[in-house]
């Protein structure tokens, strides 16, 4: 982890001695071990998604709902954080499994790409059968995907923004768009398009994209880009209208963050639904009902 590139931040740091960009040393930390049964329906078939949250983001998003594990806070530490070895991990794997979870959901995984594909070596030797899901805000390089070769069966991508200034306000990455879909091409060159053993995915990508308040036109160009680059019919599309405001911090820009303090609409995700469904996507819808607080996991509980 000397020097470390894991994500197009690239800040190059040792991580074996203080943290990068992300928050996070090469010490892995995890906030919370679950199965979890509000993802995509496709990944939480049965007793559940055998979700693992690490700490820690490449990104810096200032809606982030997961936020308290995503940055340290005051006291330099992630909420419910606790460390595991890379065997550690590799037994909650095998654990999940022996729960039941249809796949080992890998939430904000990028930062302990080395530590995991050894992971799941060390579980798969040991009887891991279950798909290896990457569960990413998209923040990726082209590079770090091709290093999952072999180990990854489904990506769950996020495709946040189309425009650099939108994206430079929210996440602190004038370049998010160019890694996640480069990135998202390379995923889609890796694990094909999607396969299902009955309603569960067992390989292939699904692009969630949030509908932000006040952005319906990023949204759209989001979904042309998509659709440009010949997508529609190779990967499963996640259209969500979870956005909240309670976890919103604010940004500089005036009128966007005017904006922000407020949930979607119904115009707003509609309109950018039908056209989803005229540019030919497949996929899943969302509630609005779902922009509530109460669908973020409590930090630190490791009993499931």
């Amino acid at each position: 982890m000397s020097l470390c590139t894991l994500c197009p931040r690239s800040c190059s740091v040792d991580r074996s001695i203080t943290a990068g960009r992300c928050g996070c040393t090469d010490e892995i930390k995890i906030s919370r071990i679950m199965l979890h049964k509000w993802e995509e329906p496709c990944i939480c078939t049965g007793a559940g998604s055998g979700a693992v949250f690490f700490c820690g983001c490449p990104l810096g998003c200032v809606y982030c709902q997961n936020s308290a594990i995503s940055r340290k806070s005051a006291n330099g530490a992630f909420e419910g954080e606790k460390s595991y070895s890379v065997t550690e991990l590799a037994r909650e794997f095998l654990h999940l499994q022996e729960k039941g979870a249809c796949n080992i959901d890998l939430v904000s995984p990028t930062q302990y790409t080395p530590q995991i594909i050894e992971a799941v070596r060390l579980a798969k030797n040991e009887g891991l059968t279950l798909p290896i899901v990457w569960n990413t805000g998209g923040y990726e390089t082209a590079e770090n995907i091709r290093r999952l070769d072999g180990t990854v069966s489904v990506y769950l991508t996020d495709m946040k923004y189309r425009d650099s200034e939108l994206s430079r306000a929210l996440s602190n990455a004038p370049d998010y768009y160019d890694h996640a879909i480069a990135s998202l091409l390379e995923m889609v060159r890796r694990v094909g398009k999607p396969v299902f053993e009955g309603d569960r995915l067992t390989k292939g990508v699904i692009v969630r994209h949030l509908v932000l308040p006040g952005c319906r036109h990023d949204s759209k160009a989001v979904l042309e880009s998509l659709a440009n680059a010949g997508l529609a019919d190779s990967i499963v599309l996640s259209l969500m209208s979870q956005y909240t405001p309670d976890f919103f911090s604010g940004c500089t820009d005036e009128k966007l963050s005017r904006s922000m303090r407020r949930r979607v609409t119904s115009f707003e995700y509609d309109s950018i639904a039908a056209l989803a469904d005229s540019l030919g996507f497949a996929g899943y819808g969302q509630e609005r009902s779902s922009a509530e607080t109460k669908y973020t996991p409590t930090w630190g509980n490791f009993e499931y």
